[in-house]
């Protein structure tokens, strides 16, 4: 386990801007859930300014976009090649958000420009007809991973690093995921993960204390038995605790250090060194109040930290006045005049925080379906057809003659490494074993004398999960 001590890696300056680019996420964040028009607030709120009908998720949106805002540091300083998965999926509005800030969803959306009028676009057509939906769907800049079906962003996030060396996943679990059986298994994906050859899968465990209605049961044990759970899982946890958002900003900034320093370690380890030691990957806990920075109460009962701040903090706008005026309070607490200039326009010293072309993470090419994609070399399946002299005479099995044909596929693309076969233990069962005469099955974890077919750089891999196999694939 490792924690943040009294380290300050953010400069005042920094610190100012980082807040502030956290803060006007968050802004569009709640914009996109509750206005029609008057984005700036430049005249009073008022009903004809608000949705008729409110839908989408709060509760999990400002940590998320925490998430974003600080990966931006490091990716930016590092030059690194990161993608973002977003296992709570229905933090729809902070990926919108963030990807509109950094300028990637004007660009691939001309109509939403990056203004005024743009982002009373964007809020409109949030979770409204004819718009967009309410989670990270596919036609939202950056993502792989819609999140609606949960359990499934962590076997995803390692499937996207499979042999991409220079990928690192950032993968958000959501504590309410965490209680799912795809979940639960598929942290045991890094026994899979070669470091020399494939990317890094930066797992963050976003501990936001609440599901829909209900208490999540990783927030209500001891911070000893989830430490325990995760080391148990192969991991190094890393904990940022807390809800005062400059002290939170420089735990992270802290803590985001030190990981990325250990994941380039541990790659230099495996690349240039030879370890074939299986590493503990770190990761990251982070504990924030679930719906953090909007209102502490509403009605008189408790919301921020609460599960009330899950979807829609409150509504009942035309029947009960004072919420009105709670909007309007909660979205200039953001204070939009210090972030958006005359124009809508996000202010130059903030958009100058995002990474630049390629490396922002809405930008990345691997999350962009289709721009990397490589065609396999393919063998002529004619040559694999069995001979039928007359009916009923001829022995044979199709599955041990798709064997061969895998078999061949796998030698045909061995230097390019864009094919591996994925399955729940059944490759020898299913007669595919011809594969084993070309490559072995991965496998990170101990081995012992009389193992079979198992290596660290095999590209058969096996595990009893079908849906992590999915995933993976």
């Amino acid at each position: 386990m490792s924690s943040i001590a009294e380290n300050k890696p953010l400069s005042d300056q920094e610190l100012q801007r980082i807040d502030a680019y956290w803060r006007a996420a968050n802004y569009l964040s709640v914009g996109q859930i509750y206005l029609l028009d008057n984005p700036l607030l430049r005249e009073p709120l008022t009903l004809e300014h608000v949705k008729p009908r409110l839908l989408g998720h709060w509760g999990t949106t400002p940590g998320l976009n925490f998430i974003y805002a600080h990966l931006n540091r490091v990716i930016k300083r590092d030059d690194l090649n990161m993608i973002y998965l977003t296992g709570p999926g229905h933090g729809g509005p902070g990926l919108v958000a963030n990807t509109w800030l950094e300028g990637t969803y004007s660009e691939f959306y001309p109509n939403i420009g990056p203004d005024a009028e743009g982002m009373k676009k964007l809020f409109r057509q949030f979770s409204f007809p004819g718009g967009i939906p309410s989670h990270v769907a596919p036609e939202t800049p950056g993502s792989i991973h819609e999140g609606g079906e949960l359990g499934y962003v962590l076997s995803h996030a390692y499937g996207a690093v499979f042999d991409n060396p220079d990928l690192i996943a950032a993968c958000v679990v959501g504590d309410g995921e965490a209680e799912t059986g795809p979940l639960a298994t598929a942290w045991h994906s890094n026994k899979f993960l070669n470091p020399a050859t494939d990317g890094a899968v930066f797992p963050i465990l976003h501990l936001n204390g609440y599901k829909i209605a209900n208490p999540t049961v990783l927030a209500r044990i001891s911070r000893d038995e989830l430490e325990k759970l995760l080391i148990g899982y192969g991991y190094k946890p890393w904990f940022v605790e807390g809800a005062d958002p400059e002290l939170m900003h420089q735990k992270m900034a802290a803590a985001l250090d030190s990981i990325f320093m250990e994941i380039r370690g541990i790659q230099e380890q495996a690349r240039a060194h030879g370890n074939k030691t299986r590493p503990r990957w770190p990761m990251l806990v982070l504990r924030s109040p679930k719906g953090w920075t909007g209102p502490k109460q509403v009605d008189g009962k408790k919301t921020e930290g609460y599960w009330r701040s899950h979807q829609v903090p409150f509504g009942n706008l035309a029947t009960r006045p004072g919420h009105l005026a709670l909007l309007e309070q909660w979205m200039k607490s953001y204070k939009p005049e210090e972030l958006f200039d005359g124009n809508g326009v996000l202010r130059e010293e903030l958009a100058a925080l995002a990474p630049k072309g390629e490396r922002r993470m809405g930008a990345n090419p691997h999350a962009n379906g289709g721009l990397l994609l490589k065609d396999l070399s393919m063998p002529d399946f004619r040559d694999y057809a069995l001979k039928v002299a007359e009916p009923g005479r001829s022995m044979g099995e199709a599955t041990r003659v798709m064997g061969k044909l895998l078999r061949d596929v796998m030698k045909l693309n061995q230097d390019a490494k864009n094919f591996r076969v994925f399955g729940p233990d059944e490759t020898a069962s299913n007669r595919l074993s011809a594969l084993f005469e070309v490559t072995n099955r991965a496998w990170q974890a101990e081995m012992l004398p009389e193992d079979e077919y198992l290596s660290t750089d095999g590209r058969v891999i096996e595990i009893l999960s079908e849906h992590t196999c999915q995933g993976w694939l």
